[in-house]
């Protein structure tokens, strides 16, 4: 047990948490391009009648189920069941998403020039503006200037290669103009890349579950109760991480009372929230992609956190419609 959690668990409200689409730090070249965060508030009878009901109606012989389950063809009135309105979650539960392209613009952007919003046009602009090819490179190697680990040239040399190459090809336009003041930020990328290899950060510039965390907190703690959240247990959170979490929660004014880590099969809540963060991902991700389900998008709408991060415009108005999303990532002091 970490944190203040346990003391103050008769005072507080406790939140189930969980996870899905976790590549670590590779968010352009990985499996996923959204990374999902679920929280839920149901009482531990309520969630363990909701696993049954579940298993009853699926009746599959495995252990422990996943949202792999409830996404197949074959089960999806089960999967309607969970999201419908009046259903067993729909009001004790949230989503905050993170589409990873744009969580890798806003980190590098904020990085060597803090500006959020140029962050934001520099994203929608962006493709139209390089091409799908001149993009993805541009993606990639902020991405790799960015993370912890790298090999083969230096990161912050083919970052500023790349940016100054792109920004020249385009330098009569707002986008092209964004990445040679990123290309003038040499200095402040090599920077960086010399604290990464002096001594690796406690809080990774590209890790979206640390401040996913943060935002979940403020969420259900924005009407003054305290909250507890309760996670499933990974190697991301560390001691030293939960601290963060919760100095940052307390320097925001959030009422998080503590963290306290639990495996998944031992507490259905957390199951729960797994299920939904990965239905969740599939279901954004599929609307980032354009092959969105509208009769599932709509189910989903209602457990997605308008304080999400999230570029795409199209993808965001039928995720939450009528929502002008401004949602970005918990800043973190890199240093330089």
């Amino acid at each position: 047990m970490t944190g203040a959690c346990g003391a103050a668990q008769d005072r507080c409200v406790e939140v189930a948490c969980d996870e899905s689409g976790s590549d670590g730090e590779n968010l352009t070249g990985g499996n996923t391009d959204v990374f999902a965060h679920a929280s839920v508030t149901l009482p531990v009878e309520g969630a363990e009648e909701c696993v049954a009901e579940i298993r009853r109606r699926i009746r599959s012989p495995a252990e422990e189920y996943k949202a792999n389950h409830l996404l197949r063809e074959k089960h999806r009135a089960v999967l309607e069941w969970l999201l419908d309105e009046g259903g067993p979650v729909l009001g004790h539960a949230r989503v905050h998403l993170t589409e990873k392209a744009f969580f890798v613009v806003d980190r590098v952007v904020d990085l060597l020039l803090g500006d959020a919003a140029q962050a934001r046009t520099l994203f929608v602009q962006g493709p139209g503006t390089f091409g799908e090819r001149e993009w993805r490179e541009f993606l990639e190697v902020s991405n790799r200037l960015l993370r912890v680990r790298s090999v083969g040239e230096p990161p912050a040399d083919s970052f500023a290669r790349t940016v100054e190459r792109l920004g020249r090809a385009h330098a009569g336009t707002e986008a092209g103009r964004t990445l040679l003041r990123l290309s003038g930020a040499g200095p402040r990328a090599q920077a960086y890349r010399a604290r990464l290899s002096q001594e690796p950060p406690l809080i990774p510039v590209l890790n979206p579950l640390l401040p996913a965390i943060v935002r979940t907190a403020g969420y259900w703690s924005a009407g003054g109760c305290a909250v507890c959240l309760v996670h499933d247990r990974q190697n991301m959170l560390t001691p030293e991480r939960i601290a963060w979490i919760e100095e940052r929660a307390r320097q925001e004014g959030t009422g998080l009372a503590g963290v306290r880590l639990v495996h998944s099969r031992l507490d259905a809540r957390v199951q729960i929230a797994d299920f939904l963060a990965g239905i969740a991902r599939r279901i954004a991700s599929d609307e980032l992609g354009g092959r969105g389900d509208p009769a599932l998008t709509a189910r989903l709408r209602p457990f997605v956190g308008a304080e999400s991060v999230w570029g795409d415009a199209h993808s965001w108005a039928r995720l939450v419609p009528g929502a002008e999303n401004r949602g970005r990532a918990v800043p973190v002091n890199s240093g330089v």
